[in-house]
């Protein structure tokens, strides 16, 4: 991995007048700000549809696309909606803040207007026929996503496991008989993302064309309720009925003393390994389409998975299960290929993980917000690392760095002061910045709200938490010239780009 810098922004922060960032001008504004700043890496959170809570880390399907980052200026420019309509919906009440209730009530309408126009084309149009393209490259998700989330939309968008019972276990009457009632719906759903997909190409080009790659992010688990789960329930420790046998989480430790309950469906790894691990590969492949760099959340996982029996309140009662280790990533690369991987390492790690973080090779994660824990010595102070990690400030699910500094012990902000050598007038963000630019990490990533030295108002995600998340949005008059020149003379310095 070359020495690089990049900032870690989420698609949905960026500005638009329409409630949430996009895939459209404003995405290619950010790119056009990083290339400025001297960074050639932009990291992203997870781009699939979200559901309850909406986290990014829980999604619909692992193949979709998020139908709220279609970019719907595009769509005007297509002739699909009027800008009349768009402009008649109420999107949010503040520019930095994403209200999901209200795109949720709004964006579908829109998208379903689009949808409208798009199907009155004629059916030999250049659009139609790129239209059936996608559809038929993508049968092996796109059928099941689709029929999905339109029997989900009939039945007031409640769990499928609440469905009738023969839609539920997907009996082939059942099937074939909703898909012909829900014809239509269906093929809104693949309309959708046939010009998500569209858009993200585009877009990638236009970023990879500037000299950046795409850091995306995999969540190793998929949703309960999710496509992948009801169309495929022999992946997963399931019982007959669709009920999980166990769910996934972490244990009791010093952040919670009744552990995380995830509540996502194990996998079933005997199983996947009987069939060579052809759903992960293909999600695999699926993944290295969408992005450059791909990093993969809880890989720990892989090494042994916590297995809280279902149902639980918490996840006390759970215990760890050895994973599919060094075998599936020998497998992987057989079948993919190389591509670039970062494996989210972050927390207490046991032997296994150790050992198969040097069997992969891949980077792992170093944050600078674990570091300075009163003079302990652990392995996220800098003069710990090798060269292959790669280093945050902080990640989405910590505070920002000024948060962090409002809550820390006095001794612990002395010790990072010192050890970070900040003289007095530097800014605490901005030391912290240059401290991970300056280690020997190949890759730093900060993200958006450190550079701008936000406090807890910006923060992203505080795990184990249900609302308020995910809703921070960067402000386009913040993205100045100063500031990426700020960053830019940094990256040099540093030796992260050549002058």
């Amino acid at each position: 991995m070359a020495r690089s810098a990049g900032v870690l922004l989420s698609i949905t922060s960026l500005p638009s007048p329409y409630g949430i960032g996009t895939i459209g001008k404003e995405a290619r504004k950010f790119a056009d700000f990083l290339k400025k700043s001297g960074q050639t890496v932009w990291q992203i959170l997870p781009v699939g549809p979200t559901s309850y809570g909406d986290s990014p880390y829980q999604s619909f399907s692992t193949y979709a696309g998020n139908p709220y980052l279609i970019d719907l200026d595009t769509l005007i420019e297509e002739g699909l909606i009027t800008k009349e309509l768009v402009d008649s919906c109420d999107w949010c009440w503040s520019e930095q803040v994403v209200d999901y209730e209200r795109i949720y009530n709004s964006r579908f309408k829109v998208l379903r207007a689009a949808y409208e126009t798009f199907k009155a084309k004629d059916s030999k149009s250049r659009e139609k026929r790129k239209y059936r393209s996608f559809v038929r490259k993508n049968s092996t998700w796109l059928k099941n996503y689709a029929l999905y989330m339109a029997v989900k939309s009939s039945f007031d968008m409640v769990s499928w496991t609440e469905w009738p019972e023969d839609i539920k276990m997907r009996e082939v009457a059942a099937v074939r008989r909703y898909e012909r009632k829900l014809r239509d719906d269906v093929n809104f759903w693949k309309f959708l993302q046939f010009k998500f997909y569209e858009q993200w190409e585009s877009f990638r080009a236009y970023v990879n064309g500037l000299g950046i790659k795409i850091l995306g992010d995999m969540p190793i688990y998929v949703a309960m309720d999710s496509a992948d789960t009801w169309a495929n329930p022999e992946l997963f420790q399931l019982y007959d009925d669709g009920d999980p046998i166990a769910v996934a989480g972490c244990p009791p430790d010093y952040f919670s003393e009744t552990g995380q309950l995830w509540g996502n469906p194990l996998y079933d790894w005997d199983y996947l390994e009987q069939t060579d691990y052809e759903w992960w590969f293909e999600r695999v492949k699926a993944a290295s389409k969408l992005y450059d760099i791909t990093r993969i959340d809880h890989f720990r996982a892989f090494a042994s998975y916590y297995s809280i029996p279902y149902p639980a309140e918490n996840a006390i009662n759970g215990k760890w299960v050895e994973g599919p280790r060094i075998k599936f990533f020998r497998m992987m690369e057989e079948e993919c290929g190389k591509f670039e991987i970062v494996a989210e390492d972050l927390g207490t790690l046991t032997p296994d993980v150790t050992e198969l973080m040097e069997q992969t090779g891949y980077p792992g994660m170093k944050v600078l917000e674990f570091a300075f824990d009163s003079g302990e010595e652990n392995d996220y102070l800098p003069h710990n690392y090798t060269n292959n990690c790669v280093v945050y400030t902080g990640t989405h699910d910590n505070d920002t760095v000024m948060g962090w500094l409002e809550t820390a012990k006095p001794e612990d902000i002395k010790f990072a002061r010192e050890y970070c050598k900040m003289p007095p007038d530097e800014p605490f963000n901005w030391g912290l910045i240059r401290t991970a630019y300056e280690s020997k990490a190949d890759m730093a990533i900060v993200p958006m709200q450190d550079i701008l030295g936000l406090g807890k108002e910006a923060r992203m995600n505080t795990p184990s938490t249900l609302g308020g998340n995910w809703t921070w949005r960067v402000d386009a008059a913040v993205l100045t010239d100063e500031l990426a020149e700020k960053l830019k003379t940094m990256s040099v310095n540093s030796g992260r780009l050549e002058d």
